[in-house]
């Protein structure tokens, strides 16, 4: 689609606003009446643009009111989480068409559904793919297979499904839910911090003057290959700092510590926060050294990167009940650094890769430079 400059950039406008008027358009593109009215017809007759009412104002003059047009279409994002995959179509205006959630192994059922509300004539734009793997940037409109086997058979599997012809674009799962905390959840005001993710795996989110941090081979942040353990008598593993602070370990640790006296032992992180909130002597016990080892690591970007803030996400890291301990931990370690809980939980990721997802779409219709996060 070839649109003039002054017709994407009024189109441009007009995704991130929603609706708007002619004189909002033209103070937003910083574009002249006529040349906006020019535009607004342009985008008219390729349906990228409609009108949908007038608004009147103070003075009794009223002025056409436009949205996006059935013809700008809409974007897919999806998460495949380690065992859920979570999906959101959006209008590239942002707004919510049609989301899911369904077991990773019916990742291409969950597609479907979703797919399959949009309305007719409505075109697939781009398409995200959050992935826990390390993700390398290619060209655009072409998808990169994940690093690893992590993501890559389920990746290779989905991609098949999906409609052809539609630019798909991967990134990594904590960079997606770090940009999501940064635009609506618990770093809103703030351009510098670290997204902590701690659940079955771990991985940190580097936001700096507001952008995610790549690094020279799409994997800063990999927390996973830090050394551990690190110390004289042994030698550290491959990712065996995440093998320590992932979820299972937590668990075995659990089960290693429970006595008789205790009860059942639980074999869900959920059930052994439940009991720690309960008061539970010995899951209190577990989950706090827990909570001082999540503070070693935060301690640890800390000292690398000295974000003022660290959010807590993930399965774990979002539990409320980390928190003391970690800040403790972290105040004993490192220089001062606020510590919160994820705002927007397990929806993060896929919130973050709507995110991208819209800004791709934008892309895709105006043919404008590579996006920016």
């Amino acid at each position: 689609m070839q649109l003039s400059e002054s017709a994407r950039a009024v189109f441009a406008v007009l995704a991130a606003s929603s609706t708007a008027t002619r004189p909002q358009l033209a103070t937003g593109a910083r574009l002249s009446k006529p040349t906006v009215s020019t535009a607004v017809a342009e985008l008219e007759a390729a349906g990228l643009a409609a009108r949908s009412g007038t608004l009147t104002g103070g003075t009794g003059r009223s002025a056409a009111v436009y949205d996006l047009g059935i013809a700008a279409g809409a974007v897919l994002a999806v998460d495949l989480g380690p065992s859920v995959t979570r999906v959101r179509v959006c209008a590239l205006d942002g707004a919510l068409l049609a989301e899911g959630t369904g077991p990773r192994a019916d990742t291409v059922d969950v597609v479907a559904k979703a797919l399959g509300r949009l309305s007719a004539g409505a075109p697939l734009r781009a398409i995200v793919v959050a992935v826990g793997d390390v993700t390398t940037q290619g060209r655009e409109g072409t998808a990169v297979r994940p690093a690893t086997a992590k993501a890559g058979p389920i990746f290779d599997a989905l991609t098949v499904a999906l409609p052809p012809g539609v630019p798909v674009h991967v990134e990594n799962n904590v960079n997606c839910a770090a940009l999501a905390e940064l635009h609506e959840g618990a770093a809103r005001g703030r351009d510098t911090f670290g997204y902590l993710r701690i659940g079955v795996g771990i991985g940190l989110g580097v936001v700096i003057g507001g952008q995610v941090l790549r690094g020279a081979n799409g994997a800063a942040g990999e927390v996973a290959r830090l050394p551990y353990p690190w110390d004289a008598d042994r030698e550290p593993r491959h990712e065996g700092l995440e093998a320590h602070i992932g979820a299972g370990s937590l668990l075995r640790r659990a089960a290693d510590a429970w006595r008789g006296v205790d009860g059942v032992c639980p074999d869900t992180v959920d059930g052994l926060f439940a009991l720690a909130d309960a008061g539970h002597t010995t899951a209190r016990a577990v989950v706090g050294r827990h909570a001082a080892d999540v503070g070693r690591l935060a301690a640890a970007a800390t000292a690398v990167l000295d974000p003022g803030l660290i959010v807590l996400g993930g399965a774990v890291g979002s539990k409320a009940r980390l928190l003391p301990g970690v800040r403790a931990e972290l105040a004993r370690l490192s220089w001062p650094t606020e510590v919160v809980s994820s705002a927007l939980g397990d929806s993060g990721t896929v919130v973050g890769a709507s995110r991208l997802a819209v800004a791709r779409g934008i892309q895709t219709v105006t043919g404008g430079s590579g996006v920016k996060h």
